[in-house]
Formats: C-alpha cells, structure tokens, sequence
C-alpha cells in the first residue's frame, strides 16, 4: 500500500503531464495520418490524371493538326517568321474550289493567324510527285479589291501580291495583281472571285512584254459583307478575303527526275523560308505581311509539353524504328516549387501507400499517311511526393503552432499550479506530521505563493489559517500548563483533609470510609496528570467480578437524588467491571439525568440479561438530546448548556463514563425514547468458577 499511496501524491502532476503529452502525441499522429491519407489521395488522382493525359495526347495527334504535327518536326521556341512549309497529310489540294482549301487548312490546323483577321498556311504535298509545288492559302482584310486591267504595263494600280520564296541558295520572287476574268463576276452580291497572275517581279514597274509565269496559280474570294456593319460606303469598308496560291519551285521540280528516288519531305523542309504580301494599289504600306509581327504559330509537337507534369516524358517514334534520330522526347516543365523541410520529404517518402512504387507508363499507337507512330509516356509519381512535401512545409507551421500552444498550457500549468500544488502538498504533508506539536510549525510559511488566483486564495486561507493554528496551539499549551498546576495545587490541598477523614473512619464497614476512598482514587488519579482527558485516557483500572444487581440497588439508595427507582433482579448477576470507576459512571449519568428531568417524574434502572450481557437503562422523563448533538455527548468538554462552564460542569461527566465503561470492555449510548431519554450501559457477564 506503500507505493500506491505515494503514487496518489503524484496523481494530479501525472494526469495534468499525461494528459499533455497525448494531446501533443495525437496531434503529431493525426499529422501524419492526414499526410498519408493526402498521399494516397495525391497518387490515386496522379494515376487518373495520368491516364487522362496520355487519352488527350492521343486525341490531340489523331486529329488532323496532331497529324500535321507528326509530319513535320517540332519547331523550335525561335520566332515564328518567316514562315517554312509544312508537310501536309494530304496527297494535294485543290486550290481552285474555295471550299476544299479551306477546309483542307482548317482541318490541318497549319494556319498561322495574325492581327486583324490575317492568316496564312504555306505547305507542300505529302507525295513527292505533286508536281513540286508549294501552296500557300490564307486570309486578310481590306477594302474592296482594284483589279488590274488586262493590258496595262504597270502592275501598282491594282491590288496585288509579292511572295519570296529561298531555298537551298535560291530566291523565287513573283508578283500578282488581282485580276477579275468578267464583269459579271465582280457584279455578284455575295462577293467578288478573282485571280493573282504571277509575274517575276522586276525592279522596273513596267511590265511591257511580260508573259505571267504558267505554273503560277492564286484565287480570291472577297467577301460581300462589310466587317464593320455600320459602314456607310460598299466600296470603302473592310471585307475578309480568302486566297490560295500553288507556287512553283523549280529546284523541287528538278530533283523528282533525278536517278536517284527524291527523298521526301525534304530534309531541309524547316530551312524553307516564305513571305507573302498583300499591296494596296499605289506605294502605301502592305495590308498583309506574313513576316509582321504577333503572328501565332499552329499546333506542334512542342505544345504537348503544356500537358506533362514535372518528371513526365512523352516519346514520340515511328513504329519500327529505334534509332535517336527517328524520335521525338518531350518532357514536362520542371515548376518552381516551393521550398521544403528535409525531415518532412523523408516522412513522406517512407509513408507507405497502395502500388506507388510500381512503374508508371502508358503506350499507343497513331496512324498517319506516312506510317505509324508509336507513343509512349513516361510518369514520375515522386512529383507527388514534391507537390506534398510543399504543401506539409507550408501545413507544418499550424501543426507548429498547435503544439507550442500545448508547450505553453502545458508550461503554465506546470508553474502557475502543478509547483503551486506540489508546495501547498509537500506543506501539507509535513503540517499533518507536526501539527500535535507547536514545535515545527514555525518552518511553515506559505506567503510566497499568496495572490490574486484561486490558488493564490487558497494559500492566503491557508497561511492564515496556519498561523490561527499556531495561536491556538500555543494558547492551548498555556492553558494546558495552566490546569496542570491547577489541578497539582488541587490534589495537593485535597489530599491532607481526605487522609485525616480516613484516619477517623479507618473501618471498612463505616460507610464514610467507602466515599472517603473513592475520592482518593479521583483525587490520585487527577493528580500530577497532564490534563483531565489525558489523564483519564492513561488511567489502568483493576476489573474483577462486580453484582450488578447488588450493584444497582445501593447506587439507588445511595443516589443523593430523590425518587431514583431500581427494579430488583432475580438472585446475583456478576459482571466484569472496577467497583469505584463504575460507580462514578453512573454517578455522571445520574447527575445528568437528574438536570434534565421534569419536577417530579423518577429516574429508572432497568436491567436486563443475556448469556453474555447485562444491560443497565437509565431512564428519564424530559427534554430529549438534539439529533446533531447526539454524536457529541460524549466527547471531552462538551456540553449543551451554553451556560455549563459558568455553573462548574466541564462537559467531562459522560466522556469519563464512556471512558470507563471502555476499558471495562463495556459499551455506553444513548437514544431518544417517546417521553425523554434513556442512557444504555452494557457490562460482559462473567461466569462464577463452580456455578451450575
């Protein structure tokens, strides 16, 4: 019971630093549960978004402009102009029919737009024998197209194109004014078609004797409806034209009839340079220049890397072929991320979740005119282990902050009540110890943790009630001095008159001898006690076989009370108890008994016995003991009198009796009855050697 019992001195201070070390383990623990859950969260969405990324790369390359992209290598991030073919994933196109020029360019997604509705899409065929042309279709604004009319030398009073065209060290200029074949044509509603007629431009602007160039083509469609419909004049607002071109390159053209099989596309196709102009009629500035500024390039292989995460690569090859220089690798952007802790990427990689350390690759494959193409994308799941390690850094601080605010409740506790308590405790401890004597109390000081504070009452109460203690300790020690050598100087002074009384009633029949004796006996044990209690306490008494019935008839006839009434017993009934200390009992009880009776009603005893027992009621008619008083009535100096002091009674007649009757082994209550109070004394019989 030992060390369960000092364990409870520590209970409070181990349930407090307990209580504070889970709170700070469970929110580390809920930390790192959330972590693992956002892991597994993180890579279960990588491996969806990762599939989802590899569908849209494929849709992307199956789509006419993914092909055109598959055709032609990934342009580099160098600018735009001027502008190089395009190999597209058509065999030709029919520059004639607007309609299918358009849609063929349009579905290829090779046109490059410019500002104010211009664009321009300059390719080549994907079969070699075409004819060896470039083709060139777009679109720009202007006012209503200036024919050239047929037979003017000077080609600048219409509107008009100048392309350039160098290649492999040669340089094709032509120059087409916009020519209407009929009156009828220009007179449609719905808009204008005309043609360009190429010529080798010349430095001179006469162009007497000139023949156009045979292989060179252009139509144009202007629309008939103005771009701004608030326009007042037909002739002067801005309308939307659509060309073609098929440009003849003669280089091109001589190599198909070489011995050896053209290889196509070109592999200098990207070194393929293209300008086309669009002039007003006059010396003004160009309405279109495909090498002006802001011009934005159509879908490449290059745009794919927009859709790869850090650590992804995409591979791009023809099916069949292995070599580095038949593929394409694209990889994904590396981000600036954030700055995180090393201890918290290392916790996170030793998370453990579902498959993440499987390797992560999707394949397919995409069929183009020229072949198919293998595509391969590779992931790299540890770009989730950076994302989050980021975010935990950034989430780190709050979980940081939760457990210095526990350090802080848990530090204030510590010193604001957990030292507090253990002071007031070891305090206390030691108080309890020493408090039967004044002689340690005087260590004991609590002002210092006195203040404003439940606590801080509690230490003000208690040093008070401390010092209250000391006070009364110390005034109890006087007064205890004090009735000692009261009761020294009493016995002193009591005893010379009582041995004289006993010299002159020296026979034990005369009954005076009887009380002389017994107030000996007092007076002795009185005398040279420490204080009456203590002294009745430590007092040894001599228990023999005492007639209780004998007993009883001469405390009634002896009582010094009028009407104490006994009622006689049948033959002797011996108990254990000492003569003279049990008659003082009953002497105390009669006396009180006799205080509180009502005028003329008797005091009884009654006795009854058992095998074992002899219980003696004393019984009174009057005022009945108060129930909270009942407990009392028995201790040393009590009294329900408030006057009781002042008429001589200490309030120490019952706790003698109690006393008495307990190292008698006897036992003494009191109870309330119907009409007053009964005092219950009980004696072990003793069994007479040689009685039947």
């Amino acid at each position: 019971m030992k060390p369960l019992a000092w364990l409870a001195s520590f209970r409070l201070r181990i349930l407090f630093r307990s209580a504070f070390l889970l709170l700070a383990l469970a929110v580390v623990a809920m930390a790192v549960a959330v972590l693992q859950e956002e892991k597994q969260r993180s890579y279960d969405n990588y491996q969806a978004s990762f599939a989802k990324t590899k569908e849209q790369i494929v849709a992307r390359l199956r789509h006419p402009a993914g092909q055109l992209a598959l055709l032609n290598p990934p342009r580099d991030d160098g600018p735009v102009t001027p502008l190089r073919p395009v190999m597209l994933p058509f065999s030709a196109i029919d520059f004639d029919d607007q309609g299918k020029v358009r849609h063929a360019v349009e579905m290829a997604g090779c046109l490059v737009q410019y500002k104010n509705y211009g664009s321009l899409c300059v390719a080549i065929a994907n079969n070699a024998w075409a004819g060896g042309f470039i083709y060139a279709a777009g679109t720009f604004v202007s006012s209503t197209l200036v024919p050239h009319r047929i037979g003017n030398e000077f080609l600048d009073g219409a509107h008009r194109l100048r392309v350039v065209v160098s290649l492999r060290g040669e340089t094709y200029r032509w120059l087409a004014p916009f020519e209407v074949p009929g009156r009828n044509e220009r007179r449609r509603a719905s808009g204008t078609r005309g043609r360009f007629t190429g010529y080798v431009e010349l430095d001179d602007r006469d162009y007497t004797g000139e023949m156009p160039v045979k292989e060179f083509r252009g139509w144009v469609w202007q629309s008939g409806r103005c771009l701004d419909a608030a326009s007042e004049s037909d002739e002067a607002c801005e309308k939307k034209s659509f060309f073609s071109l098929r440009l003849p390159i003669d280089v091109l053209r001589d190599a198909l009839f070489q011995p050896e099989k053209p290889q196509w596309p070109p592999p200098d196709l990207d070194q393929f340079q293209v300008r086309v102009e669009v002039l007003p009629p006059g010396d003004g500035p160009a309405i279109f220049d495909s090498n002006a500024d802001g011009a934005v390039a159509p879908f490449s292989l290059n745009d794919l890397t927009d859709l790869l995460l850090p650590g992804e690569t995409l591979t791009i090859r023809k099916a069949g072929r292995v070599e580095e220089a038949d593929q394409v690798q694209l990889r994904g952007k590396h981000e600036v991320i954030e700055e995180s802790s090393l201890l918290l990427t290392r916790l996170i990689r030793k998370l453990p979740v579902e498959r993440f350390d499987a390797p992560v690759e999707l394949a397919d494959e995409v069929a183009t005119p020229m072949g198919n193409h293998q595509i391969v994308l590779h992931g790299d799941a540890r770009s989730v282990n950076q994302i989050l390690s980021a975010v935990a850094t950034r989430v780190s601080w709050f979980v940081g902050a939760m457990l210095l605010a526990i350090a802080l409740a848990w530090l204030v506790i510590e010193i604001g009540i957990i030292r507090r308590i253990s002071h007031l405790t070891r305090c206390s401890s030691a108080l309890s110890r020493r408090v039967k004597t004044t002689d340690g109390l005087d260590r004991f000081d609590l002002a210092d943790l006195r203040g404003g504070d439940e606590l801080g009452i509690l230490a003000n109460c208690l040093n008070d009630l401390l010092r209250r203690v000391k006070e009364d300790a110390e005034r109890e020690r006087i007064r205890a001095e004090q009735e000692r050598d009261l009761w020294h100087a009493v016995g002193h002074e009591i005893m010379s008159p009582l041995q004289s009384l006993l010299a002159l009633h020296r026979h034990a029949g005369d009954p005076s001898h009887r009380y002389i004796s017994r107030m000996q006996q007092a007076v002795r044990v009185l005398y040279g006690g420490a204080s009456p209690s203590e002294t009745f306490q430590s007092s040894t008494l001599q228990v023999q076989a005492v007639d209780i019935a004998e007993f009883l008839r001469n405390v009634a006839d002896n009582a010094g009370f009028a009407d104490v009434r006994c009622a006689p017993a049948q033959g002797p009934v011996p108990v254990r108890a000492d003569e003279y200390p049990l008659e003082d009992v009953f002497s105390h009880i009669l006396k009180n008994a006799d205080r509180y009776r009502q005028p003329g009603t008797p005091i009884t005893l009654t006795l009854e016995t058992t095998e074992t027992t002899a219980t003696v009621t004393v019984h009174n008619v009057g005022q009945r003991v108060a129930e909270d008083f009942m407990d009392k009535i028995f201790e040393y100096g009590v009294s329900e009198l408030a006057e009781a002091g002042a008429n001589g009674n200490r309030g120490q007649g019952l706790f003698v009796g109690k006393t008495y009757m307990a190292k008698m082994g006897g036992t003494i209550a009191v109870r309330n009855v119907d009409d007053g109070v009964s005092f219950v004394l009980t004696l072990q019989r003793m069994r007479v050697v040689g009685a039947q």
